[in-house]
């Protein structure tokens, strides 16, 4: 097993010693040169949702100005299907009624559209999985004009031994690219995951559970990502699970340090918030462009962190310009005081900085920066 792993982790970067080849390889960085970013869902509607909710979703994503700031998709979680029939073709329920004319009407939009099944016979709800049905339902999800695909695990468990976990998912990426048609492949797997998915077709994977509306817990996950750089890039992504801003669990400054935090991890930004309903200052932490530059910025290098003391955290990030973004985070109580060497992020002796929430340039600085960071606050800046 762990030759096997081992092997597996290698073809993450050298694509002689796996399947798919180089060529699908090639085709799957053009797919998410990127992170993704669009919409999902689950963390708002959970199983709750139909054919309605998902127009007006894609309707709020453009009149938001949010398609206008890079998100592109609508995903349909958990929630869309109904049963099988005696042919093996599962169709949506009646909250569903024409998956194709939905497809139509977020494609007419400009957006693309996404959808969920499991490796398993059954999905996390209950809903049925493509266990046994993966040519089948990949075939199904290209006619009615799927882009994306969210897998998750769910119950494959009890079919699948964990040598097979790969083999599991190369199933479905086999079945979507036979199809022909581009579509964004996102599991939710099981063990170690960042070292075998890349290899068996996937764009983006879960690093973990399933994140929360809380600050405990968005603060668990994000900081919880590190070691895990080296197998991010484009086309193919670590995952550290879904936006909750402007869900209501957590303050404004506390959702900018989510957002600042998902961005310098080079993580994809898929809203989970109702978005017909979003507060102003929802939107202007979703939309801060300059914010949103840091994760998308097409070096696609995943940030790290360069420091931590208690509860002061320093991240940085490279990017393609030979820029710095650096997040100085203070997660507890009080403000506190925090800096940065240049030395210790490869720059010179002088570098400017710039404010990325507040949009404005600090100056010049000789060796260091220093910025008083509130609690459950960040300062997240670039460093030329």
């Amino acid at each position: 097993m762990r030759k096997f792993l081992s092997k597996l982790a290698l073809c993450v970067f050298t694509a002689s010693l796996c399947t798919p080849g180089h060529a699908q390889q090639a085709s799957a960085k053009s797919l998410a040169a990127t992170p993704p970013m669009g919409w999902n869902s689950w963390n708002k509607f959970a199983m709750r949702i139909d054919d309605a909710t998902i127009r007006a979703q894609a309707d709020a994503l453009v009149s938001s100005g949010m398609k206008a700031a890079g998100y592109q998709y609508v995903n349909i979680d958990e929630g869309w299907e109904g049963t099988r029939d005696a042919h093996g073709t599962l169709h949506p329920n009646r909250r569903f009624p024409d998956m194709k004319a939905l497809a139509a009407y977020v494609h007419a939009k400009g957006l693309k559209i996404g959808i969920y099944s499991s490796p398993g016979p059954k999905a996390c709800g209950g809903s049925e999985g493509s266990y046994g049905h993966e040519e089948q339902d990949a075939k199904m999800f290209a006619s009615w004009g799927i882009d994306y695909l969210k897998y998750d695990w769910c119950t494959a468990g009890t079919k699948y031994q964990r040598d097979q976990y790969p083999e599991a998912l190369r199933k479905m990426a086999d079945a979507l690219a036979r199809t022909g048609r581009p579509i964004v492949f996102s599991i939710h797997g099981r063990g170690a995951v960042w070292q075998y998915s890349a290899a068996q077709g996937a764009n983006l994977w879960r690093t973990t559970g399933d994140i929360n509306d809380t600050y405990a817990r968005m603060l668990a996950i994000g900081f919880g990502q590190a070691g895990l750089e080296k197998f991010a890039g484009p086309g193919h992504w670590n995952d550290p699970d879904m936006l909750e801003v402007g869900n209501g669990g957590m303050k404004d400054n506390e959702y900018r340090m989510h957002m600042s935090l998902w961005c310098l991890l080079a993580a994809p930004l898929l809203a989970g918030n109702d978005l017909t309903t979003m507060m102003p200052q929802t939107l202007a932490i979703l939309t801060n462009p300059e914010v949103i530059a840091v994760d998308q910025d097409p070096a696609g290098i995943q940030g790290r962190i360069i420091m931590e003391e208690g509860p002061i955290v320093v991240m940085m990030k490279p990017m393609a310009d030979g820029s710095k973004a650096v997040g100085l985070f203070n997660r507890e109580q009080g403000v506190v005081t925090i800096s940065v060497k240049f030395s210790d992020i490869g720059l010179g002796e002088t570098a400017s900085v710039r404010d990325l929430w507040e949009k404005k340039n600090l100056g010049q600085f000789r060796g260091t920066f220093t910025a008083d960071v509130p609690e459950h606050g960040v300062v997240f800046v670039r460093i030329h």
